[in-house]
């Protein structure tokens, strides 16, 4: 899986002002939580952590403090503002390398599928799932191959499987499906 670097600056808990105070600076308040350790409360720059809120790729923090601490971690949490879509608070979950890690993978869909050949439409309803594994184990993406998918078809969370990953999503979960198009039931209509 994909590491991605972000520095800290540490910060002692405040009331509203303080944090807003923090905002204005455009530094986001976080906190890092998990694996053995004290809650940390610190600051990363807005435009820094950009880079890890506004990608369909998932990652593993490398977070670094300027204390000196480091932690591997994971985003677990984003609060976000609910007209100007900038984050407002997060939360990371530090991570061990012994023990699994429950994240969002994104879904890649490779292949070209029966039931389009036929006429169908091709939707996809889920663009990430979440997993479980151990950090050698954790990959990019998860490929989907949608080769045999016939038109009235789906493929559910339940029906994939990969190699020292578990899939934590619900077995119910639809990742996509080929449906008829208004063309392909005129088509079996005159047939």
């Amino acid at each position: 899986m994909k590491h991605i670097e972000l520095k800290g600056v540490v910060r002692e808990a405040g009331n509203k002002a303080a944090v807003k105070s923090i905002r204005k600076q455009g530094l986001v308040p976080c906190n890092i939580y998990g694996a053995g350790i004290e809650n940390v409360l610190f600051t990363v720059t807005a435009k820094d952590l950009k880079a890890l809120t506004h990608t369909p790729n998932s990652y593993i923090v490398e977070l670094e403090l300027n204390d000196g601490k480091k932690f591997k971690a994971v985003l677990h949490e984003v609060q976000w503002h609910p007209v100007t879509d900038e984050a407002l608070h997060v939360d990371f979950l530090a991570i061990a390398e012994d023990k699994p890690v429950v994240i969002d993978v994104p879904v890649v869909i490779t292949g070209h599928s029966e039931g389009v050949k036929l006429g169908g439409k091709l939707l996809v309803s889920s663009r990430k799932l979440r997993i479980s594994a151990l950090i050698e184990n954790l990959p990019d993406s998860l490929e989907v191959d949608t080769t045999n998918l016939m038109i009235g078809k789906q493929i559910v969370a339940g029906d994939l499987h990969y190699d020292n990953i578990n899939i934590v999503s619900p077995k119910g979960t639809i990742i996509c499906s080929v449906r008829a198009t208004r063309a392909t039931a005129q088509a079996a209509q005159n047939a």
